[in-house]
C-alpha cells in the first residue's frame, strides 16, 4: 500500500494502543445464522473474528450487537452505552427497501438485521455516534438515505473482478478522493489495494453522502455523511488488511473523542 497520512496507524502497535483512560467500547453488528457446536443446532450470533481482532489491535474494546426487535428508542439506548459502531458484511439488503423487485442473484432478504442496522444509522448519525460501514454497512447506509443498489454488480461492470466466490477475496484498486474525510486517513490521491467480496454496489447515491473513493471503472468504494464528525462507509473489507489498521484506528480515535466531549 503507498502513500502516507497524517494519522498512519499500518503496523499499529497493540500496547501503543492503550492509554492512561479506558480504551473506547465499539459496538459491531452481527447476524443470525444456524450453527452447529457439540450437540447443538440452533440459531446464532455469527460475527467473522477478523472484525473484533482489529478494533482490539486498533485499541478499541469490542462488544456484538446481535439483531433484535428495535425502534428508534432501543437504537437509541444501545448507542448511549457505546461510543463508536461497526455495521458488519452480510447478506444483502432487501431491495424493496429501495422501491425494487428482487433479482435471481440477490439473496433472501434479512428484514430483521435491515431494520436494526437502519435504526441504529440513523440514531448514530442523529447523535453524532462515530460510525464505520463496511461492504453491506455501506450498502445499508446508502439505502436507508434514500439511495438505491445495483443489485449484481457483474452486469454494469462485465466481469466478477469483485466476488470471486468460493471465500476468496478479490485484489482491487481503490482510488481516495483528494479532501475528504476518507484521504485524511489513508492519504489524498493514494491508489490502495482493497480486499473485495461483493456483488452490489451503490447505484443512486443517498441525499447527504458524498464519495470519497472510487475504483477505475466507476464503482463507489467509499462515502461518508456530510455535517458528522466521523461516518463512513467503505464497500472493501478493511478487517481483511491486518497491517494495516487506519480505518479502525480512525474510529476508536473519533470515539474516544465523542466519549470524552459526553463526559
Amino acid at each position: 500500500m503507498s502513500g502516507s497520512s497524517n494519522n498512519d496507524h499500518r503496523g499499529f502497535d497493540r500496547s501503543a494502543a492503550r492509554s492512561t483512560q479506558p480504551a473506547p467500547v465499539i459496538g459491531i453488528t452481527t447476524y443470525l445464522e444456524q450453527a452447529q457446536t457439540g450437540v447443538w443446532d440452533v440459531p446464532a450470533s455469527f460475527l467473522p473474528k477478523v472484525y473484533f481482532e482489529a478494533v482490539y489491535a486498533a485499541g478499541g474494546i469490542p462488544v456484538l450487537l446481535p439483531p433484535q426487535p428495535v425502534d428508534q428508542t432501543i437504537a437509541r439506548a444501545v448507542l448511549g452505552r457505546i461510543d463508536g459502531l461497526i455495521i458488519a458484511g452480510g447478506k444483502d439488503v432487501d431491495p424493496a427497501r429501495y422501491g425494487q423487485e428482487r433479482e435471481a442473484t440477490t439473496d433472501e432478504p434479512r428484514p430483521d438485521r435491515d431494520e436494526w442496522e437502519t435504526e441504529l444509522l440513523m440514531a448514530a448519525i442523529d447523535l453524532e455516534v462515530p460510525f464505520l460501514g463496511i461492504c453491506r454497512g455501506l450498502q445499508v447506509l446508502n439505502v436507508a438515505l434514500g439511495g438505491t443498489l445495483h443489485q449484481h454488480l457483474p452486469n454494469i461492470v462485465g466481469s466478477d473482478r469483485y466476488s470471486l466466490g468460493g471465500g476468496v477475496f478479490a485484489d482491487n484498486e481503490v482510488l481516495v478522493a483528494p479532501e475528504t474525510h476518507v484521504a485524511e486517513l489513508l492519504g489524498a490521491g493514494e491508489t490502495l489495494i482493497g480486499k473485495s467480496y461483493h456483488h452490489q454496489a451503490i447505484d443512486e447515491l443517498a441525499p447527504g453522502l458524498a464519495v470519497s473513493a472510487t475504483s477505475d471503472d466507476g464503482t463507489v468504494q467509499a462515502v461518508e455523511v456530510a455535517g458528522v464528525p466521523f461516518g463512513i462507509g467503505v464497500q472493501w473489507h478493511p478487517e481483511h488488511t491486518p497491517d494495516d489498521l487506519r480505518l479502525f484506528a480512525g474510529l476508536v480515535d473519533a470515539a474516544r473523542e465523542y466519549r470524552a466531549a459526553a463526559l
